[in-house]
C-alpha cells in the first residue's frame, strides 16, 4: 500500500485539483449578480460533480487498466447503444444529445469518446494488428468513424472532430507507416479550405452543415454579418479577454461577465476561460494554461513509462483528448476557431464531462502506477 502511495503520480493530481478549485470560483463567478447568486446553483453543482469525479478518479486508479483489454468491445456497443438512445428523446437546444435522468442530462458523447480510446487502443496494441497493413488503417477508422457519425447527426461537430486527431495520433504511435497519414491530414486541411471558400460566398448551397453551423463558420469568417446574432458570443469573448489586460479587473469584478454582455447560458460552459482572463488576466489565464500543460506532460510521461503498448496507446489517446479539448476551446474564445461548443476539461460546467474526464485522467495514473522500473 504504501509503495502504491509512493508510485502514484501526486504531481498530476495536484494540478487536477487545483483546476477543479478554478472551476468552483469561475463558475461562481460566471452566474454572480450583484451578491444576489447562492451556492445552490451551477457552482454548487459542480462541486458535487467535481467530488463524484474525484471518486471515479481513485476507482479508474485501482482499476487495473489491462482488463480494459477484455471489456473494450462492451463499453464500445454500450456506448453506440447510448448514442442511437438520444434520438428517441425530445430535442433540446435543437439537438438530440442529451438522455434525460432523474436530476440530470445524460451526454453519451462523452462517454462515446472514452470508448472509442480503448476500442483503438486494444485493436492497435493487439499482437495480432500488423502496423504496416492498410487494412489496420481502415479498420481503425471505421472504429472512430461509427460513434463519429452518430454524433454528427445529433448533432454535435464540435465533439465528433476531437476524434479525428485522436485517431490520427493513436495510428502514428503505434507505428503506422507516415505517408497515409500525411495523405489524409493534407486532404482534411484542402477540404476544410474549400468548404470555407465555399461558405464564404455559396453559403446557400453547402447541404454538409446545419443553419446554425453555417451562420458559426460565417461569423468567424467575417463577423461584421452578424454582430448581434451569431457573432454576439465571439465579440464579447475577444472583448472580455482583451480587457483582462496583465492581472485583469479583479474577482467577480470582470463586467463582460457580470454585466450580462457574456451570456450566462454560455459563460460557464463553453465561455469559461473568457471569464478566468478578464478576472485574473494573463496570469491568470496563463496560470491555467500551466495546469493544463503539466497533466498533458504527465500523461505522456505516463506513456512513456508504461509497462505495454497497450498502457502506452491509452495514457497518450487520453492526453491528446485532453489537448485537443483545451486548444480548440481557447482557440475559439479568442476568436482563432469557429465556435464549436466544446467545453474546456476540468473547469467548464458540466457532470458527463467532468466524470468521464476525471475517470479517463484517473485510467492514465493506473498506468502510470503499473509502469515499468526505470
Amino acid at each position: 500500500m504504501i509503495g502504491r502511495i509512493r508510485r502514484f503520480d501526486w504531481t498530476m493530481f495536484g494540478a487536477i485539483a487545483l483546476l477543479l478549485v478554478l472551476s468552483f470560483l469561475f463558475i461562481y463567478s460566471a452566474g454572480y449578480q450583484s451578491g444576489e447568486v447562492s451556492l445552490s446553483g451551477k457552482a454548487l453543482r459542480q462541486v458535487v460533480w467535481a467530488l463524484i469525479g474525484i471518486g471515479c478518479y481513485a476507482a479508474a486508479s485501482a482499476f487495473d487498466y489491462r482488463k480494459l483489454k477484455e471489456v473494450h468491445w462492451w463499453v464500445y456497443a454500450g456506448a453506440l447503444v447510448l448514442l442511437v438512445l438520444v434520438f428517441l428523446f425530445p430535442e433540446k437546444n435543437n439537438a438530440h444529445r442529451w438522455i434525460p435522468m432523474p436530476g440530470f442530462d445524460l451526454q453519451p458523447s462523452e462517454f462515446a469518446k472514452l470508448a472509442v480510446v480503448f476500442s483503438l487502443t486494444a485493436y492497435l496494441s493487439n499482437p495480432a494488428t500488423d502496423p504496416d497493413e492498410f487494412s489496420t488503417f481502415v479498420i481503425a477508422f471505421l472504429i472512430m468513424l461509427i460513434p463519429f457519425g452518430l454524433i454528427v447527426i445529433e448533432p454535435d461537430l464540435g465533439t465528433s472532430m476531437v476524434l479525428i486527431p485522436l485517431t490520427l495520433v493513436l495510428l502514428f504511435c503505434a507505428g503506422t507507416p507516415t505517408r497515409p497519414l500525411l495523405i489524409l491530414v493534407g486532404t482534411g486541411v484542402l477540404g476544410l479550405i474549400i468548404l470555407a471558400v465555399w461558405l464564404r460566398f455559396l453559403p446557400d448551397t453547402c447541404p454538409f452543415l446545419t443553419e446554425y453551423q453555417k451562420s458559426r463558420v460565417l461569423v468567424y469568417l467575417n463577423v461584421s454579418q452578424d454582430p448581434l446574432g451569431a457573432g454576439w458570443n465571439k465579440l464579447q469573448s475577444q472583448i472580455a479577454v482583451g480587457s483582462g489586460g496583465l492581472f485583469g479587473k479583479g474577482y467577480l469584478k470582470g463586467t463582460q461577465n457580470i454585466l450580462g454582455f457574456l451570456p450566462r447560458t454560455v459563460a460557464p460552459t463553453d465561455f469559461i476561460y473568457s471569464v478566468v482572463a478578464e478576472e485574473t488576466g494573463f496570469a491568470g489565464s496563463g496560470l491555467l494554461l500551466v495546469l493544463y500543460t503539466t497533466v498533458t506532460v504527465r500523461c505522456m510521461r505516463a506513456a512513456v513509462q508504461a509497462r505495454d503498448l497497450f498502457g502506452r496507446l491509452l495514457a497518450t489517446g487520453i492526453g491528446v483528448l485532453l489537448f485537443t479539448h483545451v486548444f480548440i476551446n481557447i482557440a475559439m474564445t479568442v476568436g482563432l476557431m469557429p465556435i464549436t461548443g466544446l467545453p474546456l476539461p476540468l473547469m467548464s460546467y458540466g457532470g458527463s464531462f467532468m466524470v468521464t474526464t476525471m475517470g479517463a485522467l484517473g485510467l492514465v495514473q493506473s498506468v502510470y502506477l503499473r509502469r515499468r522500473t526505470i
